[in-house]
């Protein structure tokens, strides 16, 4: 037993690895594309933040995620490994097809499909999936009216200043968001499979009697994302920062200061919201103050639907796994 929980503990880190190079996109897009740094250096900003947000934000969202989406007693080693396998067979898909998917959605959507085909629907709990659901259309739309609002404040502001003047100080600006966004990034991805990780535990008996995330996972989880992100993920780099709209350093200090601004809120207040989901939305936003031309409804029309499709293809492939291990004798 305790050998295959600390597999399935290395499978849950090898996910939160393919989740921060899967991601890289959300922390590095906008500052990459605006050449304020190179992608070498932007990766590595974004990882050393993403791992300092292990120190200041809670473990609310890996709660939600434990405890707020399957029924604990449906819960064992295999729905959780089937779980992980949907979540990760989905992501690197999306990442050959360059598609800024959600790395959050397909870890749910694959614990979910496990739990489904394992005990029937009854084992989903009906309220966190629908907060879950509703950020999923609110995340988006927020990140998308933030980032709008924004960049009117800043032009407003800013409006008697030359454009290169501008330009200089949201460069130095961007290493500000990008660092704040990164730390959003971190604490938000990073504690859903926190999250998976302690339920793992905790139905196996080596968390004992009350559900909490020990300190060690959550700088497992940390650092896994830290390393993923640091391996980066340029097909989607290219998608969130050049192919949806044409940015700025201003716009992409709006950007990024409007998922920051989401992303920290939510994980806060224990809600597992969607980074790719919120900076693509904050990218639209302020691509939108342009003309609303200037942002690219095609790519975005592209993106929707690979969102749409996540969870369900994601619990779609870990019904397939668990049925499989299933039928093997697991």
């Amino acid at each position: 037993m305790l050998s295959l929980v600390v597999f399935i503990v290395f499978i849950a880190l090898v996910f939160d690895f393919i989740n921060g190079f899967h991601d890289a996109a959300n922390s590095i897009a906008t500052v990459v594309s605006t050449r304020v740094l190179t992608p070498l250096q932007a990766v590595v900003w974004a990882a050393f933040f993403n791992f300092v947000a292990a120190f200041g934000f809670g473990v609310s969202v890996a709660r939600t995620v434990g405890k707020g989406v399957v029924e604990t007693t449906v819960v064992d080693q295999w729905v959780i490994l089937a779980g992980l396998i949907g979540a990760i067979v989905w992501d690197l898909i999306t990442w050959v097809w360059g598609l800024p998917t959600s790395s959050s959605h397909a870890l749910i959507g694959g614990f979910a499909g496990a739990a489904v085909v394992k005990a029937g629907f009854g084992s989903l709990i009906a309220a966190g999936l629908i907060k879950i659901g509703a950020f999923m259309i609110l995340a988006p739309l927020i990140g998308m009216v933030v980032g709008f609002t924004l960049m009117v404040l800043v032009l407003n502001v800013f409006k008697n200043e030359t454009p290169g003047r501008v330009d200089k100080i949201f460069r130095r600006g961007q290493l500000l968001s990008a660092a704040a966004y990164s730390l959003g990034h971190g604490t938000n991805d990073a504690q859903k499979t926190m999250g998976i990780i302690a339920v793992l535990l905790f139905s196996t008996g080596y968390l004992g009697p009350d559900f909490y995330v020990p300190f060690w996972v959550v700088l497992a989880a940390h650092a896994a994302l830290g390393l993923g992100t640091m391996a980066g993920g340029w097909r989607i780099v290219k998608t969130m920062g050049m192919r949806i709209t044409k940015l700025r350093p201003v716009g992409g200090f709006c950007a990024e200061t409007a998922g920051a601004i989401m992303l920290i809120g939510t994980a806060i207040g224990g809600i597992p919201v969607s980074t790719t989901h919120t900076i693509s939305g904050s990218i639209m936003g302020v691509g939108a103050i342009q003309r609303f031309s200037a942002v690219r409804w095609g790519v975005a029309g592209k993106i929707l639907w690979a969102w749409i499709l996540t969870i369900p293809a994601s619990a779609l492939v870990a019904a397939i796994t668990w049925t499989l291990l299933h039928l093997v004798g697991a």
